[in-house]
This record gives structure tokens, sequence and C-alpha cells, in this order.
């Protein structure tokens, strides 16, 4: 079981390792788009993670890293397609980030310190592991910018803030742009810490 819960405490890429923090920031304005990308991103490391064990004996060591990312790649690329086809507003709301998956240091990390010197059954919990770990901190960043920036959560109204005269929500905007993103991010880190070090 340790296995299983290392990538939500132990090794979290987002706040312990501190990795993959540029779609982190970038893609996590709600918790809808935080949850797609870290859905997106466990796909990719659990098939590559496994594909990579598999295959680890017949790569010779000049071109692991290009082999590597190849499988990495197409993988990435029946996730493209598959949101594009099936998903297509949560497809354009991630834009650029999704083909980046392919040379995001954690996928790409994961294959070559752990894929490529363990079976294949380790190889797909380690991947299991540290993509739900990446999906939960992108989720909870999300869930908390969406909820500052635009009184919602998953697009669901939760009034914790006065109306103004028209009724509308008074929110707080700038969780929802870039400077929000890193003042949460920030914080949870901080919250992080404190309780592993209690």
């Amino acid at each position: 079981m340790q296995n299983l819960t290392k990538g939500f405490f132990k090794e979290n890429a987002v706040f312990v390792l501190l990795l993959g923090l540029c779609p982190t920031l970038a893609v996590t304005s709600s918790a809808v788009n935080g949850l797609g990308m870290g859905l997106a991103t466990t796909f990719v490391l659990i098939m590559s993670n496994m594909a990579i064990s598999l295959i680890k004996d017949l790569i010779p060591d000049k071109v692991r890293i290009p082999s590597f990312i190849v499988v990495i790649a197409s993988f990435v690329t029946i996730v493209d397609l598959s949101m594009s086809a099936y998903s297509p507003d949560l497809h354009a709301a991630l834009g650029i980030f999704i083909p980046l998956i392919v040379v995001n240091c954690i996928v790409l990390g994961r294959a070559e310190a752990y894929a490529s010197k363990n079976n294949v059954f380790n190889s797909l919990i380690d991947g299991l592991s540290i993509g739900l770990g990446f999906a939960f901190a992108l989720t909870l960043l999300g869930s908390i910018r969406e909820l500052l920036g635009a009184g919602a959560i998953f697009g669901i109204n939760i009034p914790i803030f006065p109306v103004d005269q028209s009724n509308a929500p008074i929110t707080m905007l700038m969780f929802i742009l870039a400077p929000g993103g890193f003042i949460v991010l920030g914080y949870l880190i901080a919250l992080i810490n404190k309780i592993r070090n209690v």
C-alpha cells in the first residue's frame, strides 16, 4: 500500500518535488481543468511506464532517452485525439499543455528512474501512484482557485461571498489569473510542509 500512496504524500510531484509546475499553474484556473490534465497525465504515466518496462532490455543505452520520448509521445497522441473527439471543450481549455505532456519532467523522470529498472506490475503501480497524486494536486489547486476566483467548484456555485447590488457574488478574480495560482500554490506547499514536519 505504501507504493500506491507515495505519489500523494512522500513523492507528490507538485507539493513535495516541485515538478511539472508549468502545466500546474497554467491549467488550474478551474477544478475541471485540473482534473482533466491530471487524469490525462495519469494515463500517460501508467501506459508509458508499462511499455518502457516491457521493452527496457531491447533499447540500447545510446538511444534510451529518445526511445522513451517516442513511447511517451505515442500515448500523449492517444490522449490528445481522444480528448479532442470526446471532450472538445476540455481539449480547448487545456490547449498546448496536452502535447507538452511528452516533455513533462514527471513522466520522463518516472520512465528513467523507475520503469526502466523495474517489472511491469511495479511500474504500473508507480505510474498510478504518481499520476493520481499529480491529479489530486491539480484538482485541489484548481478547486481553490475556482472557489476564490469565481465562487464555484466544478461549475457549481458555492455562495461563500456576499452579493453586490446586482445580486452577483463578489469574487476575487486575481485567483483565476496567474498571480493567484502562485499564491495558492505557495500556501498549499507551506501547509503540506507543516503537516509533513509535524
